[in-house]
C-alpha cells in the first residue's frame, strides 16, 4: 500500500480528525488518527496489517514468535499482525499502571516478540510494553505500529516497523499556538484525561 492508500483508508474510516486533541502522551496536537475507528472494519484492519507484515523483512517476518500489544490501543492491530504472521497474539494491561501480562498470557523465555502498537508519537507507551515484554521473559525483536506521528524520531531500542510515518505538530500543553489555544481540547484516546 502507498501513504496515499493508507490515509484512503482512515478517511474512509472517517479516522482522520481535526481540532484540539490531548494525546495519551499529554502533548495536544491539531490532528488525530482514531486508529479504533479504522479498525473497526475487520476488512480494513486485515488488509492494513497485511500491507505491514508484507513491509517486515522477511528474515525478520519467520523469527517472530509471537504478536504482544499494548491495550487497548494495540490490541485489534495486535490480533490482525498476529493473523497476517500466522502466529499467536497477545496484549498487556495496565492494571496497576504498570503493562503487565494477565489473564492466564505469557511468554517462554526468550521468546521473539513483535511488539505492535497502533500508534507511537512520543515511544514511551511502546517502551513501557517493550520493557515488560522482556520483565515476562520474551525478546523483543521488532516493534510495530500502523502510524509512527513521530516522522521517526522516536527511539524504541528496537528495529520499527511503522505502516505509515507522518509529520503531526504536537505541542506541550503550556506552548500552544494561539490558534489551537483557542479551540477546546478533547481526549479522544482510551486513556483518561
Amino acid at each position: 500500500m502507498t501513504d496515499e492508500e493508507i490515509l484512503a483508508e482512515f478517511r474512509a474510516a472517517e479516522a482522520l480528525l481535526e481540532g484540539h486533541f490531548i494525546l495519551s502522551s499529554g502533548l495536544r496536537s491539531p490532528r488525530y488518527l482514531q486508529c479504533a475507528r479504522v479498525l473497526m472494519s475487520p476488512a480494513r484492519g486485515a488488509r492494513l496489517a497485511s500491507a505491514l507484515a508484507e513491509k517486515l523483512p522477511a528474515a525478520l517476518r519467520s523469527a517472530i514468535d509471537i504478536v504482544v500489544s499494548p491495550a487497548m490501543g494495540g490490541i485489534i492491530i495486535g490480533h490482525e499482525m498476529g493473523r497476517a504472521l500466522g502466529v499467536d497474539a497477545l496484549f498487556l494491561e495496565r492494571p496497576d499502571g504498570v503493562f503487565a501480562l494477565r489473564r492466564g498470557f505469557r511468554l517462554a523465555p526468550g521468546q521473539r516478540v513483535l511488539m505492535m502498537e497502533d500508534v507511537v508519537t512520543t515511544g514511551l507507551s511502546s517502551r513501557e510494553a517493550i520493557a515488560a515484554i522482556r520483565r515476562a521473559g520474551g525478546e523483543v525483536v521488532a516493534a510495530g505500529a500502523l502510524v509512527d506521528r513521530s516522522d521517526g524520531a522516536a527511539d524504541l531500542g528496537v528495529p520499527f516497523y511503522p505502516l505509515i510515518r507522518l509529520s503531526v505538530p504536537s505541542y506541550a500543553a503550556d506552548s500552544l499556538p494561539p490558534e489551537l489555544a483557542a479551540i477546546p481540547a478533547t481526549k479522544p484516546g482510551s486513556r483518561a484525561a
